[in-house]
């Protein structure tokens, strides 16, 4: 459902790092943190996760202009053994101390075979696929996971009850031709696309929301009416037993090894996040590793495809598709991307992107 505008103009991925980039140093925020947090919103829009790339921009800036989001500063360590960190991220931008977290975990990888940062207190950390290739380009595996202990939107399996928030979990595996890149949820679907088709005046391709009774639906306006509804953990009505059992193992990566989450008092938008790096080199081998999973992405690519199905798709194929065709060719935004920062631009004083090509 997150896909890239049909139509529309294309533009430069240079040229849309370079603008939002420009307007995160004009609301203030340091030079490098600005720069890490414009890439790793266009890789998301390169990859076609368009509720997760700059559409999170204008929100991003509102929370700097508010002093929700630290301008500047550096993260705290909090625990600190060879192969595992705990950081406290007050409110830095969760791009930023991400990426600065897989480095740190790389390196423990690659020195102890494993490597796990968890951060308390960041602020949102936008798509997960969009940190993985940083990962696997250099044959590590990669775990990352989040949570938001402010916010609450995701029932427990059985319940109506908001406890937890979609809670996704992202994993990059290295094979010996394109990685698998898994990004998923423990619910149905994400608050930025319900939220999107909500304002758009449009549904959900299928039930993946339940009213304040319990009955399935594919409206969004459950979550903003009231009473308000719930998104359904992954698996529904039917199986939802296993989304929520995946919710609950995602809170304890996060806000159990961070010791922050939500049996503390909420602080706004942000994330606690998991973040584990393994080196295959210290366990079987780099090359046996490549061989196993290398094997497993023939075999399902040789899988007979059932009636209606051209072919089976790997995790992560078609994101990579678009990243490379779009980074050739121009992204196309989302229609609704352009005219939300049309604001922040005027009052930052930068200049909107030009469009290379006309659809």
């Amino acid at each position: 459902m997150a896909a890239t505008s049909a139509d529309g103009p294309r533009h430069g991925a240079a040229g849309l790092v370079a603008f939002a980039h420009a307007l995160l140093v004009r609301a203030g925020l340091r030079d490098d943190l600005a720069r890490d947090v414009a890439a790793v919103l266009v890789d998301g829009d390169l990859m076609g996760h368009t509720t997760h790339g700059l559409a999170l921009l204008p929100g991003y800036l509102g929370e700097i202009e508010k002093g929700a989001m630290r301008r500047d500063g550096a993260p705290d360590v909090v625990a600190s053994r060879a192969g595992a960190q705990t950081w406290d991220g007050r409110r830095l931008p969760g791009p930023w101390l991400t990426l600065r977290a897989l480095d740190v975990a790389a390196d423990m990888a690659q020195a102890c075979g494993t490597g796990t940062v968890v951060i308390r207190r960041s602020h949102h950390i936008a798509c997960l696929a969009a940190y993985l290739r940083r990962a696997t380009d250099r044959g590590l595996m990669m775990l990352l996971a989040c949570s938001d202990p402010a916010g609450a939107s995701v029932a427990p399996f059985g319940g109506v009850s908001p406890v937890f928030t979609p809670n996704p979990i992202a994993a990059g595996i290295p094979t010996d031709g394109d990685p698998i890149l898994l990004d998923i949820s423990a619910s149905y679907t994400t608050n930025g696309l319900t939220q999107r088709l909500y304002q758009a005046g449009e549904k959900l391709p299928h039930a993946w929301l339940q009213d304040a009774a319990g009955a399935p639906t594919a409206d969004p306006a459950v979550l903003f009416d009231e009473p308000r509804g719930t998104l359904l953990p992954l698996g529904g009505l039917e199986a939802g037993h296993k989304g929520f059992a995946l919710a609950l193992l995602i809170e304890a990566l996060t806000a159990g090894l961070a010791g922050f989450g939500r049996a503390d008092p909420r602080e706004g938008w942000g994330a606690t996040v998991f973040v584990q790096v393994l080196d295959p080199q210290g366990f079987g081998g780099g090359d046996a590793f490549a061989r196993q999973t290398q094997w497993l992405a023939d075999a399902c690519h040789e899988a007979k495809p059932r009636p209606g199905v051209e072919r089976v798709r790997l995790p992560g194929e078609r994101g990579l598709a678009l990243w490379r065709a779009q980074s050739a060719m121009g992204v196309r935004l989302h229609p609704s991307i352009l005219p939300a920062l049309a604001p922040w631009a005027d009052k930052l004083g930068v200049a909107p992107p030009q469009a290379l090509i006309r659809a």
